[in-house]
């Protein structure tokens, strides 16, 4: 990040001493500085570079010179990756696909032979009921985990998917973060709670909320790294710089370990240009993250939550579910099965 410089003068109402004083520049200021010609030139076309270029240059300064590109990727070693791999599917903005990837990549998980479960840390409940489990048939939630400290495995519930199991929500949690307020060791709630069970999973997939609120704070303390679904379009980038950010405030108070594994491209359209571009700048800027696999925009993904259907129960030959298969092979990376 470039620095201004300021004088004393500027600065006598602080108690610094120093000749010179650093103040960091605006995110603006920022993104004009990096990409300003030497030279008067024609301003270049809008697009999504900018923002992708000015999130990795953040990236890299709030890592020390290290960059989201240039972490350790837990995938690359499967001796390296601790034995039940806790995923948090995150991202600051809603609608970009983070329930639907979830859903879909934990059951496609399954069908290749590990024992996952799903935690459903959003109140809306939409990876719950697109499970198929019924918020009308179970006494318990993530709700009473978090707030009553009830065993999760009494909350845990079976779905239609071999080897699929999901940690239900309704809308009660949305009261949590007012409940968990006063509560002791309240960020890592969820966490203490999961260790609990953990090694009966080769998979826990968490589905957070698109904010940053203490349930989102569970979610990240817990887990062992982040997937990040990026819808192609221009306005998704915006979130992902916030999340960075937050990532890397969890691992440097909470959970030192924690990071952005993979970035998934979502709701991608081949036929408009943006998408394309979209796609293009943020596999530059994030190499060693972004996954091969594209899930494209179709209508078969859109219906199958309304059946409490994954997509490739609801339709297994269709292009979402031939994706989501691809992706589960990715993320998986050969990573070894429990023994049971």
């Amino acid at each position: 990040m470039r620095l201004r410089k300021r004088s004393v003068s500027e600065a006598e109402s602080t108690t610094q001493n120093s000749a010179d004083l650093e103040e960091p520049l605006s995110i603006e200021e920022e993104v004009v500085d990096a990409y300003q010609a030497p030279e008067p030139q024609e301003e270049p076309e809008a697009g999504p570079e900018p923002i992708v270029a000015a999130i990795a240059e953040q990236s890299i300064e709030d890592h020390g010179g290290k960059g989201v590109s240039d972490t350790p990727n837990p995938l690359a070693s499967a001796t390296d990756a601790p034995k039940t791999r806790i995923i948090a599917v995150a991202n600051q903005k809603g609608g970009v696909g983070k329930t639907t990837t979830v859903i879909n990549l934990g059951s496609s998980l399954a069908e290749k032979g590990y024992h996952i479960l799903i935690v459903d840390l959003d109140p809306q409940g939409n990876a719950t009921t697109g499970l198929g489990v019924d918020p009308r048939n179970f006494e318990h939630s993530v709700y009473d985990v978090l707030t009553q400290d009830t065993p999760i495995e009494d909350v845990i519930e079976a779905t239609s998917v071999e080897r699929l199991s999901v940690v239900p929500s309704t809308i009660h949690l949305a009261g949590a973060d007012i409940e968990l307020v006063p509560a002791f060791s309240r960020e890592l709630k969820l966490k203490n709670a999961l260790d609990r069970v953990k090694d009966d999973y080769d998979f826990i997939l968490i589905d957070c909320p698109p904010s940053l609120s203490l349930i989102t704070i569970n979610g990240l303390a817990a887990a062992t790294e982040v997937l990040v679904p990026i819808q192609c379009e221009y306005y998704a980038l915006e979130g992902l710089a916030q999340l960075i950010r937050n990532v890397h405030l969890v691992a440097g108070n909470l959970n030192p370990s924690l990071e952005i594994s993979l970035i998934v491209l979502t709701m991608y359209d081949s036929r408009t240009s943006l998408a394309r571009d979209v796609a293009t700048e943020v596999r530059e800027h994030f190499p060693d993250k972004v996954c091969e696999t594209v899930i494209p925009r179709t209508v078969r993904l859109s219906e199958a939550p309304s059946f409490g259907q994954p997509i490739n129960v609801f339709d297994p030959s269709s292009r979402g579910a031939k994706a989501y298969r691809s992706l589960a092979e990715e993320v998986s990376h050969g990573t070894p099965q429990r023994a049971r």
